[in-house]
């Protein structure tokens, strides 16, 4: 699975770089490239980033002032030509910190430091939450109003984010659960769900239609991500779509 990588730096010739490096590195893909760090935002709030590479230096917005007013960052390389905000930058938990002019070694080296956290995180998210798995008896158990819920695979018909919640719907039922899309995403069998949305994964075979960018499950209308849409074709409608 690659990791989906956001650049946003207010110089061309470091975009073009980054862009570079990011092609020659496997397990890396370039989601989007940005001087606005207010268009970064959107993107940030609109699809899945694994990896940000971050200016400091920005007019209008700063990259130290992007990261205080996200509510939620991925991981996170500063890339700047001032050291002296290394300081501040690690008291915002950023992964690395990129001194420009930086080479391919140094930045191999800071994208390796990124996929261990990143790869901590889904190991602390398979092992702890409200959620457990019985895959060979095809259902989950979820914690929710100081109950456990047995949910059968196939009644799910879809799973919609509601930042630190979920919503299951399924076929007669809707039950919220404190638990994230990420740690479902890792969970359940690939085969019978996908994610589709930075807010929703669903239920393969619940789809009977497509129309425009909404898939229709049911009465239910749901948005596919720009960088989900070809895999979610491919997979729901098949190779000849």
């Amino acid at each position: 699975m690659s990791l989906k990588c956001l650049v946003v730096d207010d110089e061309a010739l470091a975009i073009t770089l980054l862009e570079k490096y990011i092609s020659q590195v496997d397990g890396l893909e370039l989601l989007a490239s940005t001087k606005d760090p207010v268009k970064a935002i959107e993107i940030l709030e609109e699809e899945t980033i694994d990896i940000l590479f971050l200016d400091i230096q920005m007019p209008e917005l700063t990259g130290i002032e992007l990261l205080r007013v996200l509510p939620q960052k991925p991981v996170v390389i500063l890339t700047t030509a001032y050291s002296e905000y290394a300081v501040e930058g690690y008291q915002l938990d950023v992964t690395d910190y990129l001194l420009k002019p930086f080479s391919l070694e140094r930045f191999i080296q800071a994208v390796d430091k990124a996929k261990r956290v990143i790869d901590l995180s889904l190991q602390a998210l398979k092992n702890a939450g409200e959620i457990s798995m019985h895959e060979e008896k095809k259902y989950i158990n979820v914690k929710a109003d100081h109950k456990i819920y047995k949910i059968p695979f196939d009644d799910i018909k879809y799973i919609e984010g509601l930042k630190e919640y979920v919503s299951f719907y399924t076929n007669d039922q809707r039950i919220i659960a404190l638990e994230s899309l990420k740690k479902l995403e890792i969970l359940l069998p690939s085969t019978q769900f996908m994610r589709v949305h930075k807010s929703y994964i669903i239920a393969v075979n619940k789809v009977r239609a497509l129309e425009g960018n909404l898939l229709e499950i049911g009465d239910k209308k749901i948005p596919i991500g720009k960088t989900y849409r070809q895999e979610v074709i491919k997979k729901i409608f098949g190779e000849d779509f």
